[in-house]
């Protein structure tokens, strides 16, 4: 293989081979193939789009140049579920959800993210609360889970490694929003944490990335196709984030407000939480 020869082959629409996308994603993470040809990669597929086939090779050759947890020995036979937000205004449901599901006898593996543009991520909520760390070694990270049946981390380097190169190259190169490159993304992290089951969450709508139900239908799709294609149980539901959710805006404000319901307060109203026990429902279907 080469690297002009994929590139061309991906400006001029044609579908990649699973060995030439793998090649070239592991090509760039040891360094011959060069930032340059991965930007102009990364624009023919911001053009040109991929199939979902294509979007699951990608999102595997990602996975593969990095470590996967082996959740194997961790309260064995229970599922291990995860669940991921592209987020939104107020969506702190992440933080209501883990705890919640962990109670119900599952474990929640969750290698969260920062926040992308106006969204605050669940773990920069998180680290409104002095003191708490969210960075872990993967030893520690599955003693929390064997503990108490759920964690909420940041994903080291060891964890799909290459993703966040091809990321700032997106960013730079104006690829960000391409509906297979934000789904590989996302994916190769959940991929690396090997759950038995996965739910996803796409907002849509004024206070979310994917304002109209095409695109956020499109990235649905996309991810489930890429889970299942990996042999994890996957679905995904699509909420509208025309809205904020619940009354609190603001990292610390949003971590206080999804404590309040954990502890029941009787001034937090269920229905503000519609999406709250959709998702449960559904990880309960998951597993």
């Amino acid at each position: 293989f080469s690297p002009s020869d994929i590139i061309i082959k991906k400006r001029d629409g044609r579908a990649l081979e699973t060995q030439e996308i793998h090649w070239f994603v592991e090509g760039f993470h040891k360094g011959y193939v060069k930032e340059y040809q991965m930007s102009a990669f990364l624009m023919a597929v911001c053009v040109r789009g991929m199939t979902n086939k294509e979007a699951s090779d990608l999102t595997l050759a990602m996975v593969g140049t990095g470590i996967t947890a082996d959740l194997s020995n961790i309260h064995p036979g229970i599922p291990k579920i995860d669940k991921h937000s592209t987020g939104g205004v107020g969506d702190k449901i992440s933080l209501v959800l883990t705890p919640l599901a962990a109670t119900l006898g599952l474990v929640v593996p969750m290698m969260s993210g920062r926040g992308l543009g106006h969204t605050g991520g669940t773990l920069d909520k998180l680290a409104a609360i002095p003191g708490l760390r969210t960075e872990m070694e993967s030893d520690e990270y599955l003693s929390q889970l064997n503990k108490v049946g759920c964690a909420i981390v940041s994903p080291t380097d060891e964890y799909a490694p290459v993703d966040r190169t091809i990321y700032a190259l997106r960013d730079v190169s104006g690829s960000v929003e391409n509906v297979a490159l934000v789904a590989s993304s996302v994916m190769s992290k959940k991929l690396a944490e090997k759950p038995d089951g996965l739910l996803l969450d796409v907002k849509m709508g004024r206070g979310a990335f994917f304002k109209n139900l095409n695109d956020a239908a499109a990235l649905a799709s996309t991810m489930v196709s890429i889970g299942e294609d990996a042999g994890i149980a996957t679905c995904c539901v699509v909420t509208n984030m025309d809205q904020p959710l619940g009354s609190a805006v603001g990292n610390w404000l949003e971590t206080r407000e999804a404590l309040l319901v954990l502890q029941g307060d009787n001034k937090i109203q269920p229905d503000e939480y519609p999406t709250d026990q959709y998702a449960l429902e559904e990880i309960k279907e998951l597993a």
